[in-house]
């Protein structure tokens, strides 16, 4: 049976504006590309990971901050018209609401630039656990109220939850090298925060590009970061690796044990896993944008309910196929995916 709490997701919040391309866009001074109808929708942890497990049917809760202008009305409007809400964001005066330009050619993999904004105004304080089951923060590389001293306002953070019984989960972003957050010492922050930590789901890219390895990406390096996490306290690690799928990766019983109301929920058939879940191949790619937060939600959902890890596996792969396919994550949309698997959510969701 799953737990009665809330999924706390809190963190990062963009608002994606992505234009419809046809082709590739100039960026040559002077040219002039004709492009389609533009879309505003969430983005970020908060509203991808968030507004996917609404889709599922789980009971979210959403803190983020975002300002009092133009955007954050549009935030604000979209939160209304999902049925979400807004009683977890917060309104920062010093600096705009975040947004994301997201350039997606169709078929092709996506170009984002970004504006933190008010993100980087995020409170840990701001974050009330009461009733919650599961805390979820996303993106501490754009949230940089967090990492002050190594990362201490985020592991602060997860140390209320650990002393609540909920259980801690984090997801990284991709780190610019050029920004003032890309100059910190991301190996010194996840040593400060990872043993407080009991699911982590970054891709390989965040990795790569927050702890600086030279060598390519392959599938054992993947393993082998995983491995390191383990060693490092966290119980459940899941590593996105785009074409290659998902490596989810398990520590000690004694370790799933102790991962708060959720984890604490599951049986010892969790422990000790090592496998790779392969990619759901989709016919035709609509966008990739927020894939990885659609497996990460796949992934949470799975865990609160009580799967088991071959069937959480499946249903993040279902997550990511379905967003890729241009579809909202919803239990209807997952069995055009996998109908064995929606209908194993439905039997657990309802029990």
């Amino acid at each position: 049976m799953h737990p009665a709490g809330e999924i706390v997701v809190a963190g990062h919040i963009c608002v994606d504006i992505t234009p419809t391309l046809a082709g590739e866009v100039s960026v040559v001074p002077g040219d002039l590309s004709e492009v389609g109808p533009v879309a505003m929708t969430l983005g970020g942890c908060v509203g991808n990971t968030g507004g996917d497990l609404a889709d599922l049917g789980a009971p979210v809760r959403l803190v983020a901050t975002i300002a009092d202008d133009e955007l954050g009305a549009v935030v604000r409007t979209i939160f209304e018209n999902r049925g979400l809400s807004s009683d977890g964001l917060a309104i920062a005066a010093e600096a705009g609401t975040s947004y994301s330009i997201v350039l997606q050619p169709r078929g092709a993999d996506r170009t984002i630039w970004h504006h933190a904004g008010a993100n980087a105004l995020f409170d840990d304080r701001a974050v009330d656990l009461d009733g919650a089951a599961m805390l979820h923060v996303g993106y501490p590389p754009l949230l940089r109220g967090l990492l002050a001293g190594e990362g201490l306002p985020l592991r602060r953070l997860f140390d209320r939850a650990v002393a609540a019984g909920v259980t801690t989960s984090l997801d990284m972003a991709v780190v610019d090298p050029k920004s003032e957050v890309g100059a910190l010492d991301w190996r010194a922050i996840l040593a400060n925060v990872l043993p407080l930590v009991d699911v982590f789901s970054p891709s390989a890219d965040d990795l790569r590009s927050a702890l600086g390895f030279a060598e390519g990406f392959s599938t054992g390096l993947v393993e082998r970061l995983a491995e390191e996490f383990i060693h490092a306290g966290v119980a459940i690690v899941a590593i996105s690796a785009g074409a290659e799928g998902l490596y989810l990766r398990t520590g000690s019983p004694e370790r799933i044990a102790s991962g708060g109301q959720v984890l604490a929920g599951l049986s010892s058939g969790w422990a000790n896993q090592r496998f790779w879940m392969r990619p759901t191949p989709v016919a035709d790619t609509v966008t990739t944008n927020g894939a990885g937060d659609a497996a990460t939600a796949g992934l949470l959902y799975g865990m609160w309910l009580g799967l088991d890890p071959a069937e959480t596996g499946r249903l993040a792969i279902a997550c990511a196929a379905t967003l890729i396919s241009g579809r909202a994550t919803t239990r209807d949309a997952i069995a055009m995916v996998d109908q064995d698997l929606a209908a194993r959510v439905n039997e657990y969701a309802v029990s």
